[in-house]
């Protein structure tokens, strides 16, 4: 298993869009699997996003400065996605704006990964170098393993309560 932070940060992105592909791919008659897979993206954007936003994101604008603007835009982009799970997380799948809200997350997360992945991702390894990656990601593993799988964890809405205040 690579320890690449990015590496593993790509392995978490194509999780979430598996996840997001089955919702999509459930139909309108699935409400009880809708429900069940966006409890599983809940989960998986919380954990995701809490080691990026306590982890990867200081990191970065520690060691490189030039990209505190892209890291300062991914906070904010967090912030929509934190928000939104917190949103789902209150409702029913059976709520009339629950797959509205979720489509509204998918959108905004894919667009998030797709910038993290063909911008960030290279300026990131092209400054950090193979070395300061795996070390990272050997600390991104071990941050993982006390993440909140809920936004409504405390260190979840810890996180959540950061954002908004920033």
């Amino acid at each position: 298993m690579s320890t690449d932070a990015l590496v593993l940060l790509k392995e978490d992105h194509k999780e979430i869009k598996s996840v997001f592909k089955q919702f999509e791919q459930a139909g309108e008659d699935a409400t009880e699997k809708k429900g069940e897979l966006v409890t599983r993206m809940i989960e998986l954007l919380t954990m995701h996003t809490y080691v990026e936003n306590e982890l990867i994101y200081p990191e970065v604008r520690r060691l490189l400065p030039d990209l505190e603007d892209d890291v300062l835009e991914s906070y904010e982009e967090h912030h929509v996605a934190d928000v939104l799970c917190l949103e789902l997380g209150a409702m029913t799948p059976d709520a009339e704006r629950f797959d509205a809200k979720t489509t509204v997350l998918i959108e905004n997360v894919t667009h998030h990964i797709e910038e993290e992945e063909d911008e960030w991702f290279p300026k990131v390894r092209e400054g950090l170098g193979r070395k300061q990656l795996s070390e990272l990601g050997e600390r991104l593993i071990e941050m993982k393993k006390t993440a909140p799988h809920s936004p409504t964890e405390p260190k979840g809405l810890k996180k959540t309560i950061d954002a908004i205040t920033k």
